[in-house]
């Protein structure tokens, strides 16, 4: 079982007040119980009544906060989305490749438990779908300086975001082997590096 700090705080933070800091506080509750839960029974088992009594908060406090599971896994989802997308889609050129994969990988495993119920959950297809589409297109925004090669610069920034999610959940299903410090090198060996070399030395010819 994972610890407090596992669970992504679904607020933003900054200048809070005791009130902000409780509503904070209830929510990261119920994000620990439903994940905690949700690895030990399969998401759809899971009901609101054990969420909260795992959290041990009332049952209509629930409803105060979200209006059914969906959105408590959803508020959960939003945050670790945004923060994968940040790692997933990162500048080829004028970046060490090396350490922006460590980083993915040690993110990923400092909130392991939360992506492994994510993928596990009914919302998994739409978690990766959603970073596929825009970890693609931020991708692309973050490398427009590439040439244009035999291969179209969105089938490239596609793959990469693809292969990335890829050696990310093999790594998760496998018990995570090997330390975020290799799977960076992996990474780059393995994904960055080919994809950059042959955008390099394999230019379209003119037309």
């Amino acid at each position: 079982m994972g610890t407090q700090e596992d669970v992504p705080s679904t607020q933003a933070g900054g200048g809070e007040k005791a009130q902000d800091r409780r509503v904070k506080r209830t929510q990261q509750l119920l994000a620990r119980a439903l994940i905690t839960l949700t690895l030990e029974k399969g998401y759809e088992a899971v009901t609101i009544r054990e969420i909260t009594r795992y959290a041990d908060i009332g049952y209509a406090t629930f409803f105060r906060h979200y209006p059914d599971k969906d959105a408590l896994l959803g508020s959960v989802l939003d945050v670790v989305l945004n923060e994968l997308l940040t790692l997933f889609s990162l500048p080829l050129v004028q970046s060490n490749a090396v350490e922006d994969g460590q980083r993915l990988f040690e993110y990923v495993q400092q909130h392991h438990e939360v992506i492994r119920v994510l993928l596990r959950s009914g919302q998994s297809a739409s978690f990766v779908e959603r970073i596929v589409a825009t970890g693609t297109q931020s991708t692309l925004a973050k490398n427009e300086q590439l040439g244009n090669s035999v291969v179209p610069r969105e089938i490239a920034a596609n793959h990469i975001v693809t292969t990335a999610i890829t050696l990310t959940q093999w790594w998760l299903e496998h018990g995570m082997p090997y330390p975020p410090q290799t799977m960076g090198k992996i990474y780059y060996e393995l994904i960055i590096r080919p994809t950059h070399a042959y955008d390099a030395t394999h230019y379209l010819p003119p037309i």
